[in-house]
């Protein structure tokens, strides 16, 4: 599993963005401080890609809705799987099924059937 740590603040990173452009290495400043060099190096490549001077990763915008929609997609999947289980239950104690021409009365079925086991 990641490891999450709180980021560092926009000043500390703004100030290692500025040591690297006055000739300090990120390799220097990683030995100096906490972040990995790669970390600097990101850092320091975040502004072009959102100015567009580079193409090799996401903007700072692309990555915050990716994010959005990363979280929205897993509670979207966890309220399906919740309504999937409701409907099994509620058809398990009226002991009725839809009619069996319809979709939704398959896929009910099919997770009665799974639920059962």
């Amino acid at each position: 599993m990641q490891r999450h740590r709180t980021p560092y603040p926009a000043d500390f990173r703004r100030k290692m963005i500025e040591l690297v452009h006055a000739v300090r290495s990120p390799e220097a400043l990683a030995k100096e401080f906490e972040p990995t060099a790669q970390t600097i190096y990101n850092w320091v490549a975040q502004p072009d890609r959102d100015a567009g001077k580079r193409q090799d990763g996401l903007t700072s915008a692309e990555r915050e809705e990716l994010t959005r929609l990363k979280r929205e997609n897993r509670q979207l999947k966890l309220e399906r799987d919740i309504l999937a289980k409701a409907a099994a239950w509620f058809a398990r104690e009226t002991e009725t099924l839809p009619d069996k021409g319809t979709t939704a009365s398959r896929r009910l079925l099919r997770c009665m059937t799974l639920c059962r086991k």
